[in-house]
């Protein structure tokens, strides 16, 4: 199997630019008649914050678990595929910078997932910061992996397993895959997908400087003495002996640079790295209604099936 870095694709026809270019000003102009943001800091800010989220419709195939194990559970979501039985099980960690979001907010998206590749969807519902800064998070996201590690089989018929995360969500998805090869546990699953993520809450490194200011690092991690941890900013971490990776970036995401920074590192150190760049995307493309959204969407779920057809 090759190792390293191999390749990095800056994705986008003519055509998908323009509409790109055309969403983000749209955006820009509807945001400039807008009300000031709520300031998550304080409690009715968080909490309005919180209740701005766009609902999305719910599967009704999605399952509400509590996963247990090692004596900790927490809770899980878990979508199977329409037809057939699952054919691997699919870690969900979803982004919200540590304190927004949650696992039933991905039912679409996660539906579709589960759909197009016949797997088991299993998404988180982490503790969110402030309430529950770090350890919290990476705490519940590895007891979820350490209960479908143990129970994959006997509830979706398949040993396969596979893990992502978006933002947030792909640092919590690096500190559980670093938890678990440090246990000393052959690494479980067999790729990763990692989305535009935040993997250095330390602000040390020029990626990490871009981004030091942001509230959401005080209210996950302001109480870490040092914020070079790996279980916070995985930027730092041994990295060797991870599975295979697909890194997915904007060019217009303040994460691009922590994103190809982390590419680096994870080539560095032996592993499959596979970087996808598209131009003219902010954070969080990929949930979005354009054509270049479809595009890295479609590159997804090729990536997570050319993992399966491998073992």
């Amino acid at each position: 199997m090759e190792v390293g870095l191999s390749q990095l694709i800056v994705k986008g026809t003519a055509a998908h630019l323009a509409e790109s270019r055309a969403f983000n000003a749209a955006v820009q102009a509807a945001a400039a008649g807008d009300q000031p943001q709520p300031d998550p800091a304080t409690p009715e800010g968080l909490h309005e914050a919180r209740s701005m989220l766009t609902r999305r419709p719910a599967d009704p195939r999605a399952i509400d678990r509590l996963a247990n194990a090692a004596g900790r559970q927490v809770p899980v979501r878990i979508i199977t595929p329409s037809q057939g039985q699952a054919r691997a099980a699919y870690l969900d960690i979803h982004g919200g910078g540590f304190y927004l979001g949650s696992a039933a907010r991905s039912d679409s998206r996660n539906a579709v997932l589960a759909d197009a590749l016949g797997m088991a969807v299993i998404s988180i519902d982490y503790r969110l910061a402030p309430e529950h800064p770090w350890p919290a998070a990476p705490d519940d996201c590895e007891t979820a992996a350490w209960w479908l590690l143990e129970h994959a089989e006997a509830e979706f018929g398949t040993l396969r397993l596979l893990i992502g995360g978006a933002s947030s969500g792909a640092n919590l998805a690096m500190t559980t895959l670093l938890r678990l090869r440090d246990s000393g546990q052959v690494q479980p699953f067999a790729g990763a997908v990692l989305q535009f993520g935040a993997y250095d809450l330390s602000g040390r490194s020029p990626s990490g400087q871009l981004y030091a200011g942001e509230w959401f690092i005080t209210a996950y991690a302001g109480h870490v003495a040092d914020r070079t941890n790996p279980d916070v900013s995985p930027l730092y971490g041994d990295l060797r002996g991870l599975p295979p990776a697909l890194l997915i970036v904007g060019t217009l995401d303040i994460l691009l640079e922590d994103t190809l920074a982390m590419a680096a590192r994870l080539s560095a150190a032996g592993n499959e790295v596979d970087l996808r760049v598209f131009p003219e995307s902010p954070h969080g493309f990929t949930s979005l209604p354009t054509a270049m959204a479809a595009a890295a969407r479609h590159g997804v779920e090729s990536w997570l099936a050319s993992r399966l057809d491998e073992q």
